[in-house]
């Protein structure tokens, strides 16, 4: 089989398995994902201010655009797509971003940003082995801790019933939802193990639907009127419109997905046992931004690699990417069926707030971890993290902050996530690769870290006596 030019003898990922085995392996994929494909929509649609049935097509179009995603990157095209067990999906790591623009130039400037930030995304995966020494732990530590963060906002409005204006905002009933799904959430994530227990989300969006359709607080009027089976159309948003801040703003965004669905492929390859050099990871991100530029034809939103189904994967012990592209080809089928974006869309805000903040926090809980993994011992470490991250969330403790800014720059650091990102990658640039004056200790915060690791070793020898 050629690959990248060159030949590549088969390996795990190549495995085959009976058609039977390939649906049922596959389709459980897509039950692990498939509440991390649904959100982005829901939360975009909502915050352009479309309807029911506008939201409803974003839903079907991110089904479709994830599915053709997975198909591409299994079983690749050329020089596009890695050939390894990775599921595609609509990211969550741009909602951020493109909640901003959307409410400051549209949802079609939203499109036009998603497709010039793709094509820039497509042009760098050759060379962008160089350019993710800019994104080191402590970079997407911060900015994934802040993704999670800047969404939950998002999750709360949900819960209290998403529309301010009527008279039931805020109630108790409506948190009462949201904080019904979010326990059976919990008690399904702590009573059950395996499958059950990674579905603990979709399980309590269901749950959580039906005990508000019992109590009349749903309403799927929408489901009556969709059509039962549909092709996708073509930018149902109308043509793209393109605004610089908007553009570079998707672009940073863009680079933070690039160096996490880098990581993903390198991760799958280590669990799979199969080689991945630099020409691979290239043709998986080459797999990344196509479908990301492409996706706004459809109405989506940008892909990337789904950790969720890296660990799966692991899980398992599945490792056949002939099974993932199975999976991808139920996404693309269910995007053709516009009912089932309308039954999602019909899913009352207070439900989804509450599986929003188990989603959302698991998002900042995953930069954290990440940045477990970061020194920062006799380092600025923790000054980068701190004023990262305070940059970050200028946005949602004063909104109005950037306004006084001219409009290019004041887009781009409306998004919390494009804030971070560059106040990220400039301080660590400044303070770990640009090393001359560099004195071990000299700042106060470096004081102040070792003061605190002193304090940690002498309680730990007092334990011990």
């Amino acid at each position: 089989m050629k690959l990248q030019g060159r030949q590549r003898h088969p390996g795990p990922e190549d495995e085959r398995y009976p058609l039977p085995k390939l649906v049922a392996y596959g389709t459980q994929h897509i039950l692990t994902m498939y509440g991390g494909v649904i959100a982005p929509p829901l939360i975009v649609g909502g915050a352009a201010g479309l309807s029911g049935g506008d939201i409803a097509l974003l839903v079907t179009a991110g089904l479709f655009v994830s599915g053709a995603a997975t198909l591409l990157q299994t079983l690749g095209l050329g020089r596009v797509g890695s050939r390894l067990p990775i599921v595609q999906g609509i990211s969550f790591a741009s909602v951020s971003t493109m909640v901003t623009i959307a409410n400051a130039d549209g949802l079609r400037a939203v499109y036009g940003a998603i497709i010039v930030a793709g094509l820039i995304g497509l042009v760098l995966s050759s060379f962008f082995a160089k350019l993710v020494r800019l994104f080191p732990a402590v970079v997407t530590g911060t900015i994934i801790t802040v993704i999670g963060l800047s969404l939950m906002p998002v999750a709360l409005k949900w819960a209290m019933g998403n529309d301010a204006h009527k008279s039931d905002y805020g109630s108790m009933g409506n948190i009462g939802f949201a904080g019904l799904t979010l326990l059976i959430i919990l008690v399904i994530s702590r009573v059950f193990q395996g499958a059950i227990s990674r579905l603990s989300i979709l399980i309590g969006l269901v749950a959580g639907t039906v005990i508000a359709a019992i109590a009349g607080r749903t309403d799927f009027s929408e489901v009556g009127r969709a059509e039962l089976i549909a092709l996708p159309e073509f930018f149902p948003s109308g043509a793209p419109t393109f605004e610089v801040g908007a553009i570079i703003s998707m672009t940073i965004v863009i680079l933070v997905i690039m160096t996490e669905t880098t990581a993903d492929i390198l991760a799958i390859g280590e669990i799979v046992g199969t080689e991945v050099d630099s020409g691979r990871v290239a043709d998986g991100l080459r797999a990344d931004m196509a479908s990301t530029a492409i996706a706004p034809v459809f109405g989506a939103f940008p892909c990337s690699a789904f950790a969720q189904n890296v660990g799966l994967v692991a899980l398992t012990g599945i490792k056949s990417r002939f099974v993932v592209a199975t999976g991808g080809l139920v996404l693309l089928v269910l995007g053709l069926v516009p009912v089932i974006g309308a039954v999602v869309a019909g899913i009352p805000s207070p439900v989804l707030g509450g599986a929003a903040v188990v989603l959302f926090g698991s998002v900042a809980a995953s930069g954290i971890r990440t940045l477990a993994r970061v020194q920062f011992h006799d380092n600025l470490n923790m000054l980068i993290v701190a004023v990262a991250i305070a940059a970050g969330l200028i946005p949602i403790a004063a909104p109005t902050f950037w306004d006084a800014f001219p409009e290019s720059f004041a887009v781009i650091m409306h998004s919390g996530i494009s804030a971070t990102a560059i106040v990220a990658i400039l301080l660590n640039l400044l303070f770990n690769e640009l090393t001359i004056g560099n004195r071990s200790g000299a700042s106060v915060f470096t004081a102040a870290q070792d003061e605190r690791d002193g304090f940690g070793e002498r309680i730990d020898d007092d334990i011990r006596d």
